[in-house]
């Protein structure tokens, strides 16, 4: 586990109180816990010769998957990069981590829009002729630094800060600040998250996943979220950081040789990729199920050949998968009936008894994605969270359609009744939201196009308006044109088991 430090929720609390300014106590205690990752790690915040990077990010006491915001590659600047340029002799690689840090920092901190980011990338490529951010090299990213600070320069009217500690300020209030999001305020509402409970800021020593091809970087379950099943279910990616696997901007293969061949999908798995790694990945897993009692959601991150364990927390998973773990951590005897019963959320529920789709129907399949989140829902397409909020008060059925969900579209995910992406993979951010929700949703089908500004959606044949009702199928990953109809299902198994100890 990378060294760090927490700075705890006391400190939030009194960070709002102090007119949302940190105490000076606080920061000479931050400065201390630096110096002590800078001994640990042999490298120092700002060095010209061998510099320390670092990762902020939120900790609540409650997981809100990608509600508050996360900084890497912190204590990056002009001079810093060409140290990690040289230290690692990877000019490629550092100057690709200041990009990302650019945008991150600029995104979360001084609030500029990631996609003025991204245009910037994908106009680059466009010139270029290359599709993947993997192809473009360090001079590209050094044109793209420099087209970013710009960027920053025209939109704040300031230059992007060079000095590392300024940046780690900044970093850390913005954590605080993320608290008190909007989108931050909705989850809480639904999931009844007390507000006065805080946020703390998480501090730790970067491990790259993006220095070359034997680094990677990816999500695992200890257990399958969808079914409950007793299987590593995960994704990760080589040569990436670990945003890129969350985000799903790029498409990640699965952990397993066993889950690849299931998907008959030809990009190998870590198991085969990173066979040695992979073996000490698993028991790890095993090890913090055991200690958890619980199915266990890991990141982590691969440095050249070397495994760290980034954060780990209870998943999110569907009702289903939860009366399956709890049955079969009982039969396994890590918990016992009283807990199992205890586990389960009695709303969710609820969706064990939801309608599957009718079999007999004759349906118009128009395309298909990844089944990210079971059940099948039936709605008009939308393109935006604000339209599928208010549809739904007027009491209309609606799937939101995005390229990719962000946190910024929680309200919308609630108000609608199944979720389409069109890029991420199961451990994205719109799979597991919309699993802890209980909604359906089918991500990263790559056989639609959308397009936002007509407000319209193609496949291969067919074009598909703002309005259209479409099903979609979280089960089976496949969207269909039309309502179909739906059965309701019936009580056996697990789900009988649980009901009788209940």
């Amino acid at each position: 586990v990378p060294p760090g430090f927490i700075i705890s929720t006391k400190v939030c609390d009194l960070f709002y109180k102090n007119k949302k300014n940190l105490p000076k106590k606080i920061i000479t205690q931050i400065n201390k816990e630096i110096n002590l990752i800078e001994k640990f790690t042999k490298k120092k915040f700002g060095d010209l010769k061998n510099p320390l990077l670092v990762s902020v990010r939120s900790g609540a006491r409650v997981s809100m998957p990608g509600m508050m915001d996360t900084i890497l590659n912190l204590g990056l600047n002009d001079k810093t990069v060409l140290a990690l340029a040289k230290e690692t002799s990877n000019p490629r690689f550092a100057r690709d981590s200041y990009r990302r840090f650019i945008q991150m920092y600029s995104s979360v901190v001084l609030g500029i829009a990631s996609y003025n980011f991204e245009e910037l990338i994908d106009n680059y490529k466009l010139t270029k002729g290359v599709i993947l951010d993997t192809d473009l090299d360090s001079d590209d990213w050094d044109g793209l630094i420099k087209d970013f600070k710009n960027l920053v320069k025209e939109k704040t009217k300031k230059e992007f800060p060079q000095d590392v500690n300024e940046q780690l300020k900044g970093a850390i209030y913005s954590v605080f600040l993320s608290w008190n999001s909007n989108r931050a305020k909705v989850y809480r509402k639904i999931n009844h998250i007390p507000s006065d409970w805080g946020t703390a800021v998480n501090v730790q020593a970067m491990v790259f996943g993006n220095m070359g091809s034997d680094c990677a970087t990816g999500v695992v379950f200890t257990r399958n979220p969808s079914t409950g099943e007793k299987k590593i279910f995960g994704e990760y990616l080589i040569n990436a950081q670990g945003e890129d696997v969350v985000a799903g901007t790029r498409t990640p293969q699965y952990i397993t040789k066993k889950a690849r061949l299931e998907a008959k999908v030809k990009e190998l798995s870590m198991e085969e990729s990173l066979p040695k790694v992979y073996l000490q990945l698993k028991k790890i897993l095993d090890q913090l199920e055991k200690h958890y009692k619980d199915m266990q959601d890991v990141e982590f991150t691969v440095e050249k050949n070397k495994l760290w364990i980034l954060q780990t927390r209870s998943g999110k998973r569907t009702a289903k998968s939860s009366v399956k773990i709890s049955v079969d951590m009982v039969k396994e005897k890590l918990i016992s009936k009283k807990e199992a019963i205890l586990r389960i959320e009695p709303n969710s529920l609820d969706a064990l008894l939801h309608p599957t789709l009718d079999e007999k129907f004759n349906k118009k399949i128009i395309a298909s994605g990844l089944p990210a989140s079971p059940g099948a829902a039936s709605g008009k397409v939308v393109f935006s969270a604000e339209e599928a909020e208010n549809l739904n008060n007027m009491m209309q059925d609606t799937i939101l359609v995005r390229i990719e969900t962000s946190p910024e579209d929680i309200h919308g995910m609630h108000a609608a009744k199944g979720i389409l992406t069109s890029r991420g993979g199961m451990t994205s951010h719109a799979a597991v939201v919309a699993r802890g929700m209980g909604r359906p949703c089918v991500s990263g089908s790559n056989q639609i196009e959308i397009d936002y500004k007509n407000k319209l959606f193609k496949t291969s044949n067919q074009i598909i308006k703002e309005g259209d009702i479409i099903t979609i199928d979280g089960t089976s990953g496949k969207i269909i044109l039309g309502k179909v109809p739906t059965v309701k299902p019936e009580i056996s198994g697990d789900f009988s088991k649980i009901m009788s100890w209940a």
